[in-house]
């Protein structure tokens, strides 16, 4: 029985990525993505050849049963565009789905945007809310 990895990837430098999470990646025997063009990029990179396929908004429910059958089979590592899955990002209905039958799921600590902005901002850090991302420029100007 495998696990679910929560993958952080590189927000905009590759070399953020740690040791652990390559090893992951590599060892895996699928990559869910946000955007796998995106992530085939990091993939060639470092040489990494493991299977990847999309998981996003608009599909993250059609697929959520295919990957629970492939950690029948090994591990599976999720991932994000830049940051931590499941922040602001696809990745918490899977981790519901793989908490309820039952299967281990492990974060892959690495680069967080938010924590990233916080500890450049001069605000204190020892209290601190996070509401999530500003709103896309289109939206405000939809909503004024």
């Amino acid at each position: 029985m495998g696990k679910l990895y929560l993958v952080a990837t590189p927000i905009g430098n590759l070399e953020d990525i740690s040791a652990r999470a390559l090893r992951i990646l590599k060892e895996s025997i699928l990559i869910a993505a946000e955007d796998t063009r995106h992530t085939k990029i990091l993939l060639k990179h470092f040489d990494i050849h493991t299977e990847c396929i999309s998981y996003f908004e608009h599909n993250k429910l059609t697929k959520i049963d295919f990957i629970l059958e492939k950690l029948n089979h090994g591990d599976v590592a999720l991932v994000s565009d830049a940051g931590t899955p499941a922040i602001n990002d696809p990745g918490y209905e899977l981790v519901k789905a793989c908490l309820n039958a039952s299967f281990d799921v492990q974060p892959v600590p690495g680069p967080s945007a938010p924590i990233s902005a916080l500890t450049v901002s001069g605000l204190p850090t020892d209290s601190f809310l996070y509401l999530g991302y500003l709103p896309h420029k289109k939206m405000n100007e939809k909503n004024p």
